[in-house]
């Protein structure tokens, strides 16, 4: 205890520091305080399902599974999320099992209606999504493109649900051409708006984006206007990854809210920020890939923090679920496998790891849109018991409130905090956190 004794003294001394006008200090008795921070990585592997929920066929999703589909694929090899116990989750038929999983780990079934990117990752951060975000399968009603081609003073074209690889395909070169712009939607709640970067540049495409996402509202609030850049010539169009998405606003307060109010560090990485549409974040970096996602979340691991780092790994569903590309999809996630040990290796004590998913999106089906799936749960870390097997958790929501309770806020989400199953802290985790120490500060 002379230790925590001491990191209090020294923060005390640290905060008047500051408080005299120093924003940088790095005295030595600043380091001893850094044994304390508390930091949770959750990482969401966008569109990695593990199996049809049993509401599936609502959605006319019966039989999909996200996970089964790519591992018959020659290219599927995940070694560390098997000895995490990822094949040990209830209803994954993946052999074989660990015996000694080295982490704990459940079956996620999703509380909200829908199966799109918001609705997973608001319901992950501890809201519950009754009324579906709407969706539009004969294309978006007159008056609304009428209004977008007049506020923009530029034509639509398409204006139907449409892959987007196609969609550039089949109006690409009319496109280019003339000016047009095309807009499209998939079986999501969402307004796609692609554009050839030469034709117009992408921030020019991002200012028509913010136009639409101002006059989808009420019963057309679209969950996601997105930009859809893309370059190249007739025969052979890219998208680039200049995509960004403009989402709605969380319709109450998140995991991350309560976060950031109780002085926290929320990092988004990837589309996470956009997803929230900022709302609280206090720092973010966006990725283009998988492979940056990894490499920023490896980054921010060296750094020190007192938070939340969440990262969206969106390569699975973009590149290869809507795609329908089995081999690609089983790919991805083998190159995640391999690269996650540099993950593990470098947590700290008091660091937890947690990788989840939103939704499904299984490659094998004819469908390219995403599947009501059940989603993985694994958490991780040196005071994390092993082998935890929480069986089927009835909310994603569960992932938030746990994350609170693990940083002593109580969770006004949705949502049952599963921590106390799962941790074997030390004294350390009961009431010493940097929001506790900033207030005995203040008062001294």
């Amino acid at each position: 205890m002379v230790i925590l004794k001491k990191a209090f003294h020294n923060f005390h001394k640290c905060c008047k520091i500051k408080q005299k006008g120093f924003k940088n200090c790095d005295l030595e008795f600043c380091k001893v305080w850094v044994i304390f921070l508390k930091r949770v990585f959750l990482i969401v592997l966008d569109s990695m399902g593990i199996g049809a929920m049993d509401d599936a066929d609502i959605y006319n999703d019966v039989g999909s599974n996200t996970l089964l589909s790519i591992s018959k694929s020659s290219f599927f090899s995940v070694p560390n999320l098997q000895r995490l116990g990822f094949f040990n989750i209830d209803s994954v038929a993946l052999q074989p099992k660990s015996p000694n999983p080295l982490a704990s780990f459940a079956r996620m079934k999703e509380a909200s209606n829908g199966k799109d990117t918001l609705t997973g990752h608001f319901e992950i951060a501890g809201i519950k999504i009754l009324k579906p975000f709407p969706v539009f399968p004969k294309g978006f009603p007159g008056s609304i493109i009428a209004d977008f081609e007049e506020l923009i003073n530029c034509k639509i074209v398409c204006n139907k649900p449409y892959s987007g690889t196609e969609v550039i395909k089949d109006y690409g070169e009319h496109h280019q051409k003339t000016g047009d712009l095309i807009v499209y939607t998939s079986a999501d709640s969402v307004f796609q708006i692609a554009a050839h970067e030469e034709a117009v540049e992408p921030e020019k495409l991002y200012e028509y984006c913010k136009i639409a996402r101002e006059i989808l509202v009420d019963e057309y609030l679209v969950a996601r206007v997105i930009a859809r850049p893309f370059v190249g010539d007739p025969g052979n169009y890219v998208r680039t990854k200049n995509r960004k998405d403009f989402s709605v606003l969380p319709p109450r307060a998140t995991m991350l809210d309560q976060m950031k109010q109780n002085g926290f560090d929320v990092i988004s990485i990837g589309k996470i920020s956009d997803i929230f549409a900022s709302q609280g974040i206090t720092e973010f970096t966006y990725t283009r890939s998988n492979e940056e996602g990894m490499n920023s979340i490896v980054d921010w691991i060296s750094r020190d923090f007192n938070g939340l780092c969440f990262a969206n790994l969106v390569d699975f569903d973009t590149l290869y679920g809507h795609r329908n590309d089995v081999n690609g999809y089983a790919r991805a996630l083998s190159e995640f496998d391999k690269d996650l040990p540099r993950v593990l290796a470098n947590l700290k004590k008091e660091d937890i790891l947690i990788i989840t998913a939103d939704h499904g999106c299984d490659p094998s089906t004819p469908s390219t849109d995403h599947s009501r799936e059940y989603t993985p749960l694994i958490v991780y870390g040196s005071n994390i018991k092993r082998g935890v097997n929480l069986g089927t958790r009835f909310t994603f929501s569960d992932i938030g409130s746990t994350i609170l309770d693990y940083f002593n806020i109580l969770p006004q989400i949705e949502g049952e905090s599963f921590l106390q199953l799962i941790s074997d802290f030390d004294y350390m985790n009961k009431g010493v956190n940097v929001h506790e120490i900033s207030n005995e500060s203040h008062r001294s």
